[in-house]
């Protein structure tokens, strides 16, 4: 396990605190977020969630994706066609 897994909840710990000093020394830019929202539900925050969760929705197998560049041929039909579907 690395330092990144080992200390999650620190991190996460410390991202929590440096939000709460970020929110009280620059109120105006987390009200300007705040307002980015569509039928009550924010904009920053959704697009962050979906980010979160869709790698996991698809099962993106990441050390394959670093390899891609060794046979392009598969992701060039695929580019081509959704442009001419396009």
């Amino acid at each position: 396990m690395g330092i990144f897994e080992r200390f999650l909840s620190v991190w996460v710990g410390l991202a929590m605190v440096a939000g709460v000093l970020l929110g009280l020394a620059l109120p105006q830019g987390f009200q300007a977020v705040a307002r980015l929202e569509v039928a009550h539900v924010n904009l920053p925050v959704a697009v962050l969630i979906w980010l979160m969760i869709y790698p996991m929705m698809i099962q993106i197998d990441w050390s394959a994706v670093k390899d891609v560049g060794k046979r392009p041929r598969g992701l060039l039909l695929t580019l081509a066609i959704n442009w001419l579907i396009v």
